[in-house]
């Protein structure tokens, strides 16, 4: 059931190698997913349709003429392109299904069907595959129709009724969260099934949505409602639970504090040189200090308003509590840098090698690995038709 490291047999091994992935999706939560795999080292033929994965086009910005958005979340991949409405290339796409381990797809719930690439159709010729299904709204006919966007479900399940400023206008995320999630989840969910069919012989079908993601990834927020009945709000950087646990002002500009318990707010107080404040018995304790937030905030910020926050981070991290500078996304590569986790990695070797951002498992003896900078359309088209073509077992 294993590629046998074919159509490529490059590079080194990592955990998941002689894993033959078939990747049917595109845009972000399955191509980060399959990105995943791919680093720790299973072979990945990513099937693309004749005009390409839809974030090729997604610029401005770009690297020699190339999205950079694409170039983020598909390296170590191989591209063939196919137009599964023609009889041969679907017949290519079928067999790739029935030689891969794992198939991970996005298209709308039942899409597939057509082109005998849904999971019943997969499975039975390829009983050990797993499948994985991502949508935006599940499979159910109530939201298998629905539109399956990550602004959409920022929208919808709540997280941006959370985030921007009280009495303001509702904010997205910077970032795709609940897409990146759902890649997140899915790849868990392809590694569980991996690990049962080790017991069974049997692949199955592996499901995902957004919406479960979300709910799942707004952790306390959700379940202040289900376990409290408490509908949260929008607080703008405030926490309902902690305080201090957000952004204060100093002489040049903001730094966040975390003082998550009472030693930490203890040795925050000695470094701000306000001592006596520990033992107010306003601020005793974290639902002290979170039911007195107005009155402790100003008391705080009339001390770092006194120097420079690079000033005042080094002495508060220094002291053990929490904190850093609200950074540039520059400048928090750069402190990835300055802390050595070498945050940035050449995808492939001389002038096609593409930076990028480190895989962030690390592991103690299987490393994963950056073979193939993210593939041109097609480019490995006919290789992965020859392979194909070939008579296997």
């Amino acid at each position: 059931m294993t590629a046998a490291r074919e159509p490529g047999d490059d590079g080194p091994r990592g955990p998941l190698a002689g894993l033959l992935v078939a990747d049917f999706s595109r845009i972000l939560a399955g191509p980060y997913s399959t990105m995943l795999l791919a680093d720790l080292g299973a072979e990945v033929v990513k099937v693309e349709g004749p005009r390409g994965d839809d974030t090729r086009t997604w610029a401005p910005p770009v690297r020699d003429g190339v999205s950079t958005y694409y170039l983020g979340v598909n390296r170590n991949k191989r591209s063939v392109a196919l137009d599964l409405t023609a009889p041969d290339d679907a017949a290519a796409a079928q067999e790739l299904a029935r030689r891969a381990d794992v198939l991970v797809e996005n298209f709308k719930p039942g899409g597939l069907a057509r082109f005998g690439l849904d999971y019943d159709s997969v499975a039975a010729a390829n009983p050990g595959i797993v499948y994985a299904s991502i949508s935006g709204f599940g499979s159910a006919p109530e939201g298998a129709s629905l539109p399956g966007y990550d602004l959409i479900v920022q929208a919808i399940s709540g997280l941006m009724s959370l985030t921007g400023d009280p009495g303001g206008d509702p904010y997205r995320a910077g970032v795709a969260v609940f897409d990146v999630m759902a890649g997140l989840h899915a790849t868990i969910g392809v590694l569980s099934a991996l690990h049962a069919r080790r017991e069974t012989g049997r692949g199955q079908h592996v499901e995902v949505n957004l919406l479960s993601s979300a709910l799942s990834g707004l952790v306390n927020q959700t379940s202040a409602f289900v376990a409290g009945g408490v509908v949260p709000f929008r607080m703008g950087n405030s926490h309902p639970s902690l305080f201090p646990y957000e952004p204060l002002p100093c002489a040049d500009g903001e730094l966040i504090i975390t003082a998550g318990n009472d030693g930490q707010f203890r040795k925050l107080c000695d470094v701000l040189g306000v001592p006596e404040l520990v033992d107010d018995p306003r601020f005793l304790h974290n639902e002290d200090r979170t039911a007195n937030r107005e009155e402790l905030r100003p008391l705080l910020v009339e001390r770092l308003r006194t120097r420079g926050k690079q000033e005042w981070f080094r002495d508060i991290i220094g002291a053990d509590v929490p904190c850093g500078p609200i950074n540039t996304v520059d400048q928090g590569v750069a402190f990835a840098e300055e802390v050595g986790l070498a945050p940035v990695v050449s995808a492939g070797e001389g002038d096609a090698a593409v930076p990028s951002i480190r895989n962030p498992i690390r592991f103690s003896e299987s490393a994963a690995s950056y073979r193939l900078p993210p593939p041109a359309l097609d480019e490995h088209g006919a290789e992965i038709r020859r392979w194909l073509a070939k008579e296997q077992p």
